[in-house]
């Protein structure tokens, strides 16, 4: 069980995400803008961090860079299915970039979701 910081401005998501890492036995805790989210990432010391990349406030490689500064031990996955001005593929491989452990490309399956949290999760000298 892991202590999971979800930071989505698209209220579905938000409760798509909840109700599929909650069923896993995760603790989630959801914040709906950049802003929001860092406060709580500060107030709750979560152990994953998913974030959007494309929100008001602060957009999620902003969170990424901020949240890499705070505590870089914190995995992060980041997710995007693109925007006007940029695709998914860009914002993603941005993300990964800054920091960002596992990305996701809206819309995702479930099995793509567990895997990129499996792959946040584990010990850095297991990754690929």
């Amino acid at each position: 069980m892991a202590h999971i910081l979800v930071i989505d401005d698209d209220v579905q998501i938000c409760d798509m995400l909840t109700g599929l890492l909650e069923y896993d036995n995760h603790l989630v805790v959801v914040a709906n803008n950049g802003d929001e989210g860092l406060r709580l990432f500060q107030e709750t010391s979560p152990d994953l961090v998913i974030t959007d990349i494309i929100m008001p406030e602060k957009d999620g490689l902003e969170i990424i860079t901020i949240l890499q500064k705070y505590d870089s031990g914190v995995p992060i996955v980041a997710m995007s299915g693109g925007g006007r001005h940029s695709s998914s593929t860009d914002n993603l491989s941005l993300a990964k970039c800054l920091g960002a452990s596992a990305i996701l490309t809206k819309p995702f399956t479930r099995d793509e979701l567990y895997q990129a949290i499996v792959t946040a999760l584990s010990p850095e000298d297991t990754k690929a």
